[in-house]
């Protein structure tokens, strides 16, 4: 990335309070696209709450978010984000197990005929030929969620953020519970995303997923984020440092809004 490219992802300062709790103090980080960014920490470190504040769930109390330059508003939707180029894989991946697979993966945006009535076969057609390109084999589209395995559904969530094209994708902890092949199967999906030259974001706490897949990491403890390091500068070793405070990481700094 050039010294003065705009970051595809970037918040400055975000805090945020529950009560007299605070749940984020001083998050900072830049994503760019063409890149995979691990955002990592113990837990309670702010990781899930720093997404949750991308994409409206929660309000920030303070600090900027911005999207390609753009300052987001503190007040803003799920639509909002996703009208400036931003899908998101949450944890509990938000499907719906009644539903079948062509269905959660045009959820927000069905296909349409004449604008009203919904055009189930492009739905479907649509839904098997990104599973097709993504070499996800989940069986027929027709296949309600819930009688998918966890990895399965994990894969369908993701191909449903895949299919929507936006620019910049968040994933929050893509690999928990999967195994071995299936994580294997998702870092080749991540890997084809920053190929494709979106911006991908992850939280993970797999730092052996991370090390492989990422291509810079930040890292965050106790709301604050500690530093952010390429991988190929940096060690296991240190990483773990920083999580843990026994590496202190860089100097913060206050950046108010």
């Amino acid at each position: 990335m050039s010294s003065d490219e705009v970051p595809a992802l970037r918040l400055r300062g975000v805090r945020k309070f529950f009560g007299s709790v605070a749940a984020l103090e001083n998050v900072s980080l830049e994503a760019y696209a063409g890149e995979v960014h691990a955002v990592v920490g113990d837990n309670g470190a702010g990781k899930s709450t720093a997404i949750k504040i991308i994409t409206g769930i929660h309000e920030a109390d303070g600090g900027d978010v911005l999207v390609q330059g753009e300052r987001m508003s503190q007040r803003r939707s799920a639509a909002d984000i996703q009208q400036h180029g931003v899908s998101v894989v949450y944890q509990d991946l938000a499907l719906v197990e009644c539903l079948d697979i062509a269905q959660n993966m045009a959820l927000g945006n069905l296909p349409r005929k004449l604008g009203v009535v919904l055009d189930r076969k492009r739905m479907e057609r649509d839904a098997a030929q990104v599973l097709r390109e993504l070499k996800v084999r989940v069986g027929n589209v027709r296949t309600p969620v819930g009688l998918l395995s966890g990895g399965q559904r994990q894969v369908v969530a993701i191909a449903r953020a895949v299919r929507m094209d936006k620019p910049i994708i968040l994933l929050d902890e893509p690999t928990a519970a999967l195994g071995v092949q299936e994580t294997a199967h998702v870092g080749g999906i991540i890997d084809e995303l920053r190929t494709a030259g979106k911006a991908v974001i992850c939280v993970s706490h797999d730092l052996d997923f991370v090390f492989k897949h990422a291509d810079r990491v930040t890292v965050l403890r106790l709301g604050n984020t500690v530093g952010t390091r390429r991988i190929a500068d940096v060690s296991r070793d240190e990483i773990v440092g920083m999580i843990t405070g026994a590496n202190p990481g860089d100097t913060p700094t206050t950046e108010v809004a």
